[in-house]
């Protein structure tokens, strides 16, 4: 039986009724065997302040933060598109820890989803996403790409996922994470 896999998963929008906050929470019924998600609310996360981080300490939430993604096999990030790009909240989430030592993402396995009103997804805030993640040398999935365009139609008013195709498509995702997760972690026989 393989090591099992447990995932971090965050979604880059503070809005409780966010289609990313609920396309994080189907990802829960979707799961493979042997992987475990726990969603983190990154709404307690302050503006980064240069002048606090050289004070010496992280705040207690971004402390936190850091020690939720190093203890985590793999993350999964649900992320909306602001403006063509990524949000400033999610953005603000991740500049914290990229200057944590002990580089709590580098070498990390990651996967991104994204739901947006619009007929494009979240395709251009995924792309600047992983221009981020070269930075930080963090590992994205490379395919399957989960964009879930027209949202508005795929969840029911009280956010819960009605579209069995974007299930799958979380399915696929998840399975692709814990295989590159695992490959990365140098089992054998890891797809």
């Amino acid at each position: 039986m393989p090591k099992p896999v447990h995932i971090l998963g965050f979604a880059g929008s503070l809005r409780k009724q966010s289609y990313n906050r609920s396309l994080l929470a189907a990802a829960e019924a979707y799961l493979p065997e042997g992987v475990t998600l726990e969603q983190y609310d990154i709404s307690h996360i302050p503006l980064f302040n240069q002048d606090v981080l050289d004070s010496g300490e992280f705040p207690e939430p971004v402390q936190r933060f850091i020690d939720r993604i190093a203890a985590a096999d793999a993350l999964l990030i649900a992320t909306p598109e602001y403006n063509y790009s990524v949000p400033g909240v999610l953005k603000n989430a991740i500049d914290w820890p990229s200057r944590a030592p002990g580089r709590p993402f580098n070498g990390k396995p990651v996967a991104v989803m994204g739901a947006s009103d619009g007929p494009w997804g979240t395709i251009r805030a995924q792309l600047h996403l992983r221009q981020v993640f070269v930075f930080l040398n963090a590992f994205p999935v490379q395919q399957p790409q989960l964009m879930v365009p027209k949202a508005g139609e795929k969840f029911d008013a009280e956010g819960r996922l009605t579209d069995e195709a974007v299930g799958e498509q979380i399915r696929a995702l998840l399975a692709a994470l814990a295989a590159w997760t695992r490959r990365l972690r140098g089992e054998t026989g890891a797809g």
